[in-house]
């Protein structure tokens, strides 16, 4: 999708917003503040994953194994016992929105309705799930070929989505996972560094470079594949984020996201090795 054809369109799509402090352009030392803001809350979520996928990759290229022979594990089961297992795995998830909850509210500084200002609300229900629904359309299909590309070349390892194991918790688990990354992701990588960046007067261009490099780097562990996909989808979500369609709306991209990661999960945990191996991720 290409992006908005003018400067002016681009005005309209990302629209100043009120500086935190008075004036229409920000001090050496307000600047400095949001610059290590922005710093604390990456290096205490996204940020620090991925330096630690950065490292992870180059563990993998280093070892002596081709990369497309290893393979990596999401939502694994964290203890033989079924409800110790289901309660670390719900830990996980709440500590792991904690940064979110931070993001939100430094934002709340500027004394307006954080979730309002986002688009974290019910203000648009079908408008968000409608979009929401079209994006995971665009993203999914595409991003399932571009990893069964990777697997045939070599670039790309082996994502086990789902290795809980089967209890009547799993699938609700699985979901709550998805609606987890859903937040992380969306609020922090696109929300959250849009506004903040924004308020550093960078322009569109550079908050989609930089939003969607960020996406990509926490990928790097997965191989180069799912780097390069996760930089497409990153463009995409971030230049629908500051468009006129998306209107500053982070709630289609969670959307988006959770549809993503629950079909990926779900089916992974559940589907027939058949159909995972036609469909390229068995």
């Amino acid at each position: 999708m290409p992006l908005d054809p003018t400067p002016a369109a681009a005005d309209r799509a990302l629209p100043d917003r009120p500086l935190p402090a008075s004036g229409d352009v920000l001090d050496r030392s307000a600047r400095r503040r949001i610059g290590v803001e922005i710093w604390i809350v990456l290096g205490l979520s996204l940020g620090r994953s991925g330096v630690y996928a950065l490292t992870n990759i180059v563990a993998r290229l280093t070892e002596g194994t081709p990369l497309g022979e290893q393979s990596t594990a999401l939502n694994t089961s964290q203890s033989p016992r079924p409800y110790l297992d289901l309660t670390y795995q719900l830990l996980s998830i709440g500590f792991t929105l904690v940064p979110v909850a931070l993001a939100l509210y430094l934002l709340s500084a500027r004394g307006r309705g954080t979730l309002a200002r986002i688009g974290l609300d019910r203000a648009s229900p079908v408008r968000d799930t409608g979009y929401g629904l079209a994006l995971a359309a665009a993203v999914g299909i595409p991003g399932l070929a571009l990893y069964a590309a990777g697997r045939a070349l070599g670039i790309t390892v082996d994502v086990q989505a789902a290795t809980l194991d089967p209890y009547w918790w799993t699938i609700p688990v699985l979901v709550l996972a998805a609606l987890k990354n859903g937040l992380l992701e969306e609020v922090i990588v696109v929300a959250y560094l849009t506004e903040r960046l924004d308020d550093l007067r960078w322009s569109r261009v550079k908050i989609i470079v930089a939003s969607s490099l960020l996406r990509g780097s926490y990928h790097l562990y997965q191989g180069f594949g799912p780097f390069v996909g996760n930089v497409v989808m990153g463009v995409l979500f971030t230049w629908f984020y500051t468009s006129r369609w998306g209107r500053r709306r982070v709630m289609p991209l969670v959307v988006a996201h959770t549809i993503l990661d629950v079909v990926a999960f779900v089916g992974y945990a559940f589907l027939p090795e058949e159909w995972l191996r036609v469909l390229g991720v068995g």
